[in-house]
């Protein structure tokens, strides 16, 4: 009895786990989406990003229900892997995990404490200064600040080649992260095939667009 409730509560943390990246998927295509009309058109990319910046439902409903799904994510990472880690508590005599598992799925962990990594230094660049801008200083509202914003910090190659690798990370995080998570919830059906073939594809695309991103505006700064 007791280890089928404990089977249970596994499953469900794992479904809980598959929930809440497809969530955060569904921001990274909006992130992405928006960033992109910076290479588009200057104008169109400050509205937007004002329009953002400024919408009472973005700011005070879907930015800290964002915020606390990245911080479940993230524990609930953490927690699954202490929980496979504990189920194995010795080591195989030979273990080659090259042949039983791609690096992807293997490297779970070390891709997450990059990307976590990562939105400490987005923070720092975007968030922080944001918040200061409108809650802090006070400062009149600018509709034409963002692209300059998101220009100049382009501009340091370091910086870029952070962003650059903490997105090619992500990618391989995202290609294992899907189909586990369709694994999860016990996606077997007709149209697992395909649902797979677009989680790879949104792996590969999105990561690219923001390397495309950073590197469009470090070399036109």
């Amino acid at each position: 009895m007791a280890q089928s409730a404990l089977l249970n509560a596994s499953i469900l943390k794992k479904v809980a786990m598959a929930l809440s990246g497809i969530f955060l998927i569904t921001f990274l295509a909006l992130h992405v989406s928006l960033n992109f009309i910076s290479i588009i058109s200057e104008n169109v990319f400050n509205e937007a990003s004002h329009f953002m910046g400024y919408n009472p439902l973005i700011q005070y409903v879907m930015q800290p229900v964002l915020a606390i799904g990245v911080i479940f994510h993230f524990v609930m990472g953490f927690v699954l892997t202490a929980q496979n880690t504990a189920a194995r508590p010795i080591a195989y005599a030979k273990y080659n995990g090259a042949a039983n598992a791609s690096w992807s799925s293997r490297n779970m962990i070390i891709s997450g404490l990059v990307i976590l990594a990562f939105l400490g230094l987005h923070f720092y660049d975007f968030w922080f200064p944001e918040v200061n801008y409108k809650y802090i200083a006070g400062a009149t509202p600018d509709a034409t600040r963002y692209y300059g914003e998101l220009v100049h910090k382009f501009h340091d190659p370091i910086r870029t080649g952070l962003y650059c690798v903490s997105f090619v990370l992500l990618g391989f995080h995202l290609w294992h992260g899907f189909g586990s998570s369709l694994q999860s919830m016990g996606m077997h059906n007709k149209y697992s095939r395909f649902l797979s073939k677009v989680g790879y594809g949104f792996a590969v695309v999105v990561p690219a667009l923001f390397v495309i991103i950073a590197l469009f505006h470090h070399f036109n700064n």
